[in-house]
Order: structure tokens, then C-alpha cells, then sequence
């Protein structure tokens, strides 16, 4: 890369990753929803016990860093994976081929000198243009790194929806999904795919049930309500507490559950796939700093992921 720019070698040090800058966190915002269960929304014990019905876990990563600027054009190296990890005889094993991965260079192809996109696809360097053809866009060099990115995210969920097309033609089991519900085809209206979120900068409430969704106890969801998405079907979805929150800290333990809504009883679904979620609260994700909100199946793909240098 720095050859093709004529720039001196680096010193060797580790580039920062731009995931731990802010620049992926969205802004916090509140959005109203469709209650389907109840005529407000409410707290709902789960009854029964809980069920470990889910058969594999899909995760993907994702790491970028500026690699050098063309000028004042930052020039970002991307690397993402995912990977779904099955779950036989109590043991987690990776299921079908793998992982999939992919790295490249993102940039604003349109805002680089032509002369130095040739040497960069002469170096056989695969490019992603983090701009749309004749966008307009601010120079500043902030602006161009927060869309790139953007842009590594994009992959990142891409590599991850595929897998879970895949998964979703077959006929293996639940499978639990790390973030919302995939938007394909079949994984958006499949039965055998839950998404989890554990964050939370996007709260799905009325304006009067903001309270009641965060003063969820350990084992209580709330009532289950219809998220619209521009990018695929609309979705079931309600507010699940995992664990007891030894403070005042309305989001430990706290996660939000996708699941396809059309054909369905949102509240029956609900109950059933909050059975299967809770199953999943042993062992503990530790030491894992998200531990209140991530399962075991969740950080094995991570792990699984990170010792392939994922």
C-alpha cells in the first residue's frame, strides 16, 4: 500500500482498530412500535422451564484501520468473518465449511487520483469504492473513515446473512443469531432463526412503556411488538432480562429478541423462544466483559473466529 503511494515504510507499530474509536456506535435514539400482545406494553413472567432447544450460533467480527492517507484521504484495510458453530453432543464444532472471510482496502475511489487506483489494483489489492457513484460527500477526513467503516460493517453482516441463508434451507434446528434477524429471504420469514441484540442504542417502546421495559426482573419479557425494516419483512421482537441487575443498571442482563412475524402468536412465540434463550444463560461468557448479555454459544464463535486470526 505505501509503495503504491511512494510513502516510507511504517515503524512497525500496530495500527489502532477503528472499532474502538465510536465511530460504529449509532446514535442513541427512541422509536415507537406496534404492540401485538397486549394493549400496552407490560411485563410477562416466563413460565416453564427453560429449554436448550437451539441447535448452532452465528457470529461474525469485523477490524479495520487506517493503513496510510492519500493526501488527506484516509485508505482503510477491512477484515471480516463469520462463522456458525453447531451444537453436537454438548460439544460446539463448526458447521459445514467453515468460516468464511474476506479482507480489502476501502476507500473513496472517486476522490483517489486514477494513476493510484491503477497501482493499487496492480497490486492486486481488492478495493471497495465507499461511495456511491457521484455522492455527494464532505471532505472531511472523519466523515470518510466513519463510511468506511460503514462499509466494512456492511460486509461483515453480509458474510453473516449468507450463512445464515444456508442455515435456513436446511432442516438442522433453531438457530440463534447474534444481533437482528438476517434480512434474506429465507431467514427473515424462517421459523428455525432467532436474532438476539444486545445493544441497545435503538429502544423499541412507546413513550409510556420506556420505564417497564427497563424495570424488566430476571426471567420476565416484555409484551411482544412489530418492528418495520426498510431492508426486509417486518419482525416480531419484545425485551428479554437474562439476569437480575445486582444495580441500577437498566440494561444488564437485558437483551431483544427477532423473530420472523408473519403466521405467528407473537405471545406464544414469545414465550417459547424466551424458554430457549434462557436455557442458554449457562455457562457463564466469562471473562467476557458482556458476559450479563452474551451466551456461551455466542462467545465460542468469537473465540473460534479470533484463533484464525478473524
Amino acid at each position: 500500500m505505501r509503495a503504491a503511494l511512494s510513502h516510507p515504510p511504517g515503524d512497525g507499530s500496530p495500527p489502532a482498530p477503528l472499532e474502538l474509536s465510536g465511530m460504529v456506535l449509532d446514535p442513541p435514539r427512541l422509536r415507537a412500535c406496534a404492540v401485538v400482545e397486549h394493549p400496552e406494553i407490560r411485563a410477562v413472567a416466563v413460565d416453564g422451564e427453560p429449554v436448550a432447544a437451539f441447535a448452532a450460533f452465528l457470529d461474525g467480527v469485523q477490524q479495520s484501520h487506517v493503513v496510510d492517507y492519500a493526501g488527506t484521504i484516509p485508505i482503510v484495510a477491512g477484515r471480516t468473518a463469520a462463522v456458525i458453530r453447531s451444537r453436537v453432543e454438548r460439544r460446539m464444532t463448526t458447521w459445514n465449511d467453515g468460516a468464511v472471510s474476506q479482507a480489502r482496502l476501502y476507500a473513496p475511489l472517486q476522490r483517489l487520483d486514477p494513476e493510484l487506483v491503477k497501482a493499487l489494483t496492480a497490486a492486486d489489492l481488492p478495493l471497495r469504492d465507499t461511495l456511491a457513484p457521484a455522492e455527494e460527500l464532505s471532505d472531511h477526513p472523519m466523515e470518510l473513515l466513519r463510511r468506511a467503516v460503514d462499509a466494512v460493517k456492511r460486509d461483515r453482516e453480509r458474510l453473516e446473512a449468507d450463512l445464515a441463508e444456508r442455515w435456513a434451507a436446511g432442516p438442522e434446528g433453531p438457530l440463534f443469531v447474534d444481533g437482528g434477524l438476517p434480512p434474506g429471504p429465507r431467514a427473515s420469514t424462517s421459523p428455525m432463526c432467532v436474532g438476539v441484540v444486545k445493544s441497545h442504542h435503538t429502544i423499541y417502546a412507546p413513550p409510556d412503556g420506556l420505564a417497564r421495559v427497563l424495570a424488566l426482573a430476571e426471567g420476565e419479557r416484555s409484551s411482544a411488538f412489530l418492528v418495520e425494516r426498510t431492508w426486509g419483512p417486518r419482525v416480531a421482537s419484545w425485551y428479554l432480562r437474562l439476569r437480575e441487575p445486582p444495580s441500577h443498571d437498566p440494561f444488564l442482563g437485558l437483551v431483544r429478541v427477532e423473530v420472523a412475524a408473519d403466521g405467528v402468536d407473537a405471545g406464544r412465540r414469545a414465550d417459547e423462544v424466551s424458554r430457549w434463550i434462557l436455557a442458554e444463560r449457562a455457562p457463564l461468557a466469562l471473562p467476557d466483559a458482556r458476559w450479563d448479555r452474551m451466551v456461551y454459544g455466542i462467545r465460542d464463535c468469537e473465540e473460534y473466529l479470533r484463533a484464525r486470526g478473524g
